[in-house]
């Protein structure tokens, strides 16, 4: 079955597809189709894509991107569609090109410490291989199990680790791009340090493709970390309390590799989903875990317990089994999907505050909550001020829908007002157009749609997306 009509005459774009591409890469089924014109962002609008194209091959891509610029066609690039934000969505009469087909890890480098991937690798699968030569990949955004390396430099993923190691933009040393023209070029290098020219590559990250297709990643690797873990537990009555906690070990210059906040919402949603037994009974719950050589790390973590009681947690403890820590960080990971399990609409906030501001955001999203009567639950990457409220409706209430996304707005102006910005890892997308316009003012979004309008001028490449 076609996606457009049967009586309407044949698309020539789709045409050209099949007649440069193997036939199996090119979808053109409904059913299938459907199922790629958008990405988890609740809410976020999408239109009908003309086809859905599996490249195999960055020659494939480029064969794919040259085609809708001969038509003036849309390309929506697309990784494993977990994104949040609506950065994947389909327009009218796109070709969605989902790389997820790419699966390849060309090289790993343990003299160099780096790797070269496509983007359709899984990010769990690089951070496997590379282990096995002792070398560590640290970005791992929560949905690390299925997202791809791809979408994770398109929308410059964080994670967990990211409070101490930084992003994914501080790990790509150079990419392989698809330009709108169908060109293939490569930016960045493979060395330590090189400082020819602007730095395209670190343009492309973050621009959640739509300034070209990225085909080929080099990733900067670390040794892999050997020192077993301790990790500090805090339960807090309120999650001011928590915010402060959060605010007094980063005022004394302490360093966690994770630093992670889940409220009791959460909780509750993983324990009902996978019987984990988890204590939710408080307001929330603060894992901090340091990774330094002994006797450093246990200095770090009796520091963080002593900021934690000073903060007013009713409970602070320190662990050393790696088993009871991991069980904690799954609860972490796994509040987004247990929360989808209550079987409600879901809209994801990510607003990024100074970390000495988050006990304040923290009572500010209570306070919007209450006032647009909108379940909220969060969790937070609370060590680099990452906060995600999780707004929850009954499905088909439109006006808990409309509460929902009222409290979104004024969350993202809060965050404006304390000194924040609209998204610290999810992306701009659809769902963040107006707010980081709010954000960076007219004179700053005229800059990037002028980049946008250098590197696209037909305005091609994901169209609606990051700059409107």
């Amino acid at each position: 079955m076609a996606v457009s009509d049967a009586s309407a005459p044949p698309d020539p774009l789709v045409a050209d597809l099949f007649a440069a591409l193997p036939a199996d890469r090119i979808v053109t089924d409904a059913a299938v189709v459907d199922a790629y014109q958008h990405d988890e962002a609740e809410w976020a609008p999408y239109g009908r894509a003309a086809a859905l194209v599996r490249p195999r091959s960055t020659a494939e891509v480029a064969a794919v991107v040259a085609a809708c610029a001969r038509y003036g066609r849309p390309v929506v690039p697309r990784g494993a569609g977990t994104g949040l934000s609506g950065g994947a969505n389909a327009v009218d009469g796109c070709v969605v090109l989902s790389t997820e087909r790419m699966r390849e890890i060309v090289e790993i480098n343990a003299d160099e410490r780096l790797a070269v991937v496509q983007p359709g690798v899984v990010n769990n699968d690089l951070r496997a291989a590379v282990a096995e030569h002792g070398l560590w990949y640290p970005p791992d955004p929560a949905s690390s199990p299925w997202s791809t390396i791809g979408g994770n430099v398109a929308t410059n993923a964080g994670g967990l680790c990211c409070v101490k190691y930084g992003v994914t933009r501080d790990y790509v040393l150079a990419l392989e791009v698809v330009t709108a023209a169908g060109e293939v070029v490569r930016l960045g290098r493979r060395t330590a340090k090189g400082v020819a020219g602007y730095d395209l590559a670190g343009l492309m990250v973050g621009s959640e493709g739509t300034l070209g297709v990225i085909t080929e990643v080099t990733v900067r690797l670390r040794p892999l970390r050997t020192s077993p873990p301790r990790t500090v537990v805090g339960f807090f009555d309120d999650l001011a309390a928590a915010g402060d906690a959060v605010s007094r070990v980063t005022a004394r210059g302490l360093h966690p590799a994770a630093f992670e906040l889940i409220d009791r919402f959460c909780l509750q949603a993983v324990n009902k989903w996978k019987n984990a037994g988890l204590p939710d009974n408080a307001a929330a719950l603060l894992l901090a875990q340091t990774d330094l050589p002994e006797p450093g790390a246990q200095q770090e973590a009796e520091a963080i317990h002593a900021e934690f009681v000073a903060a007013g947690a009713r409970e602070a403890m320190l662990s050393t089994d790696p088993v009871e820590a991991e069980a904690l960080f799954d609860a972490r990971r796994l509040a987004y999907p247990a929360l989808e399990q209550l079987g409600q609409a879901m809209l994801t906030e990510d607003v990024c505050l100074p970390r000495g501001r988050l006990a304040e955001m923290l009572r500010r999203i209570e306070e919007i909550g209450t006032r647009h009567e909108t379940f909220i639950a969060t969790v937070a990457h609370a060590g680099d001020g990452n906060l995600h409220p999780l707004m929850l409706t009954p499905h088909g209430d439109e006006a808990a829908r409309k509460r929902a996304q009222a409290a979104f707005e004024d969350i993202i102006d809060a965050a404006l007002e304390l000194g924040g910005t609209v998204t610290g890892e999810h992306g701009v997308g659809l769902l963040k157009l107006a707010g980081m316009r709010r954000e960076l003012g007219p004179h700053v979004v005229a800059m990037q749609r002028a980049v946008k309008a250098a590197l696209d001028p037909q305005g091609i490449l994901n169209p609606g997306k990051v700059v409107g």
